[in-house]
């Protein structure tokens, strides 16, 4: 079998997004036309093959296949001219639905060009990682212009076993040795604001982030005086759960849509009758992205909260991972998302209802959304009054 044509069988697609999540699949072929046994011709191979026959053979050292092999498939998704694609190796790849899943060994960043989310406690947030830090070297090697799945792999790695992280900070470049842990999120906290008001925050939308949203909502404590939903930092993650948390605040009707190549726009729908009633302001900053972006626009379009904060990130595109033969697999854009009102949110962000400047301290918002709190509370007891 030559080298490059093992990648070209039936491959599945999943639920699941890369740094986003996705409901659908595409499924792969390009199994060659049927041959008569009396006829068949001689076999061809590609210009993939013939280009990695001549350098295994004439290079003037050795390399190992299956480095070829990436460059190849890499290479074919940067002509996509996708930001966000990528190829993972098996290895990868099950790293990669473990965090998805909320478990892995690691340090505890969230990474897109830059750091765009640090796990508290992790390695990562002892070492003083920030976000908005970029990652420039990982065990002495660069990782600029590398793919996003080479970075996250990198960075994984055995329960206690070292790496050395090169980063930079705006003019300061540092290094720190970074030890990693067996880390399982904990992507919700519930606490209680003064005035009776409960603050939800969620770090990444995590399987099973729904669930604990909506049991914080049932027995999480006194929330009379509303819920302030804090996204801020918040990376996205898995589009399911995304659908659900929005759910826990709206009475069924359209959560967002969705577009792919060829076909109309597809709508994921509320799962249940949430809470339609107590007052909810979402806040959000510029690294608020992906799935959290698709549940701030789909309670400000529905007119179920106030957004407080700055304009999201920006992150409405639809990633798919396919997976390969070998358990390998691909992420390529292959559609956006959409509103319920069928506004584009990639490239463009959810813009708040009430602006916060990006460099303002956090609880300069946090007071802001207990303000306007206040106002809905007051405008519901009002309400009706001759």
């Amino acid at each position: 079998m030559s080298l490059f044509s093992r990648r070209a069988r039936t491959g599945a697609a999943f639920v699941a997004v890369g740094v986003v999540a996705f409901v659908g699949g595409i499924a792969v072929s390009a199994a060659p036309p049927p041959v008569s046994s009396a006829t068949a011709p001689e076999t061809k191979t590609g210009v993939l093959d013939e280009a990695a026959e001549r350098i295994a053979e004439g290079a003037s050292r050795p390399i190992d296949p299956s480095v070829l092999e990436r460059a190849a498939v890499e290479g074919m998704l940067k002509a996509l001219g996708d930001r966000w694609s990528s190829y993972y190796t098996p290895a990868e790849f099950d790293s990669f639905n473990a965090a998805l899943e909320g478990r892995y060994t690691g340090v505890g960043l969230w990474v897109r060009s830059l750091v765009s989310s640090v796990q508290p406690s992790s390695p990562a947030a002892r070492a003083g990682l920030q976000v908005g830090d970029e990652v420039t070297s990982i065990g002495g090697n660069t990782v600029i212009g590398t793919s996003l799945g080479s970075v996250v792999a990198a960075l994984r790695g055995s329960d206690g076993s070292t790496v050395v992280l090169g980063y930079r900070r705006g003019s300061h470049a540092g290094s720190v040795k970074l030890t990693r842990a067996m880390l399982a999120d904990h992507d919700v906290t519930v606490d209680q604001l003064r005035g009776q008001v409960l603050n939800l925050r969620i770090t990444a939308f995590t399987r099973g982030v729904g669930r604990q949203v909506r049991e914080a909502l049932r027995s999480g404590g006194d929330h009379r005086g509303g819920v302030v939903l804090d996204l801020r930092g918040n990376p996205g993650g898995l589009v399911d759960e995304a659908v659900e948390v929005a759910s826990a605040f709206l009475d069924g009707g359209p959560v967002v849509s969705y577009e792919q190549r060829g076909t109309g726009p597809k709508v994921l729908n509320a799962l249940s009758i949430g809470d339609t009633k107590t007052p909810l302001v979402i806040l959000v900053d510029t690294e608020t992205a992906s799935a959290a972006e698709i549940v701030t626009a789909a309670l400000q379009d529905r007119g179920r909260a106030v957004i407080v904060g700055s304009r999201t990130f920006g992150k409405g595109s639809v990633q798919e991972p396919t997976t390969l033969s070998d358990g390998s697999a691909l992420e390529f854009t292959v559609g956006r998302y959409l509103t319920p009102s069928g506004k584009v949110i990639d490239g463009v962000g959810v813009a708040p209802d009430i602006s916060i400047d990006p460099s303002a301290a956090p609880k300069v918002a946090e007071r802001r959304a207990l303000e306007v709190l206040g106002g809905l509370l007051a405008a519901l007891t009002t309400n009706g009054r001759g």
